[in-house]
């Protein structure tokens, strides 16, 4: 798949952004409310990794979001995950927990949290991936060798290495 060649964790010019996020950026404003969220590393049987394009800021990066109210987190993993790519997974370990408080998004209705997300890997079970057009415009599935070159900010980028590098205990931070 080819596209506009960027430092990692750096969004192209040009594009909307209607969602900011702030890593280790000392001009960030300050979170009010920590977001519990959860991201899914999906790998088919060529090793490959689905990414979604978030409509608001054209990045690439893991389906995921919020844990809902009621909901635990595996049932959010495969929800999310079905919600932006269409495709039903079977979550199958444990990526890494990110916890970095200079991690700060601030939404488009001006919300200024910090991410506690958890990272999980995934088996697409059934689907065949398609964006939802609302909070994603793009799925596809990656050679993890093409994944740096892909405009992704920086917090996904964390979590897309750590989910690549095979390592054998989760992250931590």
């Amino acid at each position: 798949m080819s596209g506009t060649t960027t430092e990692p964790g750096t969004v192209p010019d040009g594009v909307g952004r209607v969602r900011r996020v702030h890593f280790r950026d000392r001009s960030a404003p300050v979170a009010t409310v920590v977001s519990p969220s959860v991201f899914v590393a999906v790998r088919d049987d060529r090793s490959r990794l689905l990414l979604v394009r978030r409509a608001d800021s054209g990045a690439w990066e893991l389906p995921g979001g919020r844990v809902d109210v009621g909901e635990s987190l595996l049932e959010a993993a495969v929800r999310e995950t079905v919600e932006e790519s269409g495709l039903l997974v079977r979550v199958t370990g444990m990526v890494g927990l990110f916890t970095d408080p200079s991690l700060v998004v601030v939404s488009a209705g001006g919300e200024v949290r910090q991410q506690f997300v958890v990272c999980v890997h995934a088996w697409p079970v059934r689907g065949v991936p398609a964006p939802d057009l609302h909070e994603t415009i793009e799925v596809a599935w990656f050679d993890p060798a093409d994944v740096a070159d892909l405009p992704v900010e920086p917090g996904a980028y964390r979590w897309i290495r750590a989910a690549l590098s095979g390592a054998p205990e989760p992250h931590l931070d």
